[in-house]
């Protein structure tokens, strides 16, 4: 599996369309951004995708930010395609994003994952993630 770095200079139609794909398959039903506006140089946001074949596999992001508290990354948007679940793939992109994290030497890294994710919960323990005492609370724009 060979791990890319996803911008807009590197997304063709068929990338784009496969991102889509992934996406359906981690939240059905839900509304996702455009590629294009999630990948803005100021948006501070950096997308992966594991490729096998030449096909997208899986994929990840993490957004990047300062705050008062630090410079932190919050890890989004983690799927693997389910074909190839069970493979490590999901373990190599979320190294990989750990590795970037070091780099910019980021003082933490935060994720979100539903309690009924058995199997990411399982692997973000293993990469050394601990649950953080705190809750998540949500605002939506109507």
């Amino acid at each position: 599996m060979e791990i890319k770095e996803l911008d807009i200079s590197n997304i063709n139609h068929t990338i784009r369309e496969e991102i889509i794909a992934l996406y359906r398959q981690l939240s059905p039903g839900k509304k996702y951004q455009d590629i294009s506006q999630v990948l803005q140089t100021d948006n501070g946001v950096y997308l992966i995708g594991g490729f096998q074949d030449g096909n997208l596999v899986g994929i990840a992001s993490m957004a990047v930010y300062r705050v008062i508290s630090g410079h932190k990354g919050w890890i989004e948007d983690v799927v693997v395609d389910n074909a190839c679940r069970g493979q490590g793939i999901g373990r190599k992109l979320i190294e990989y994003l750990l590795k970037y994290s070091r780099e910019m030497n980021l003082t933490e890294v935060l994720l979100f994952t539903e309690s009924h994710r058995i199997a990411a919960r399982k692997l973000y323990e293993n990469l050394g993630f601990r649950t953080k005492d705190s809750s998540i609370y949500t605002w939506k724009q109507e």
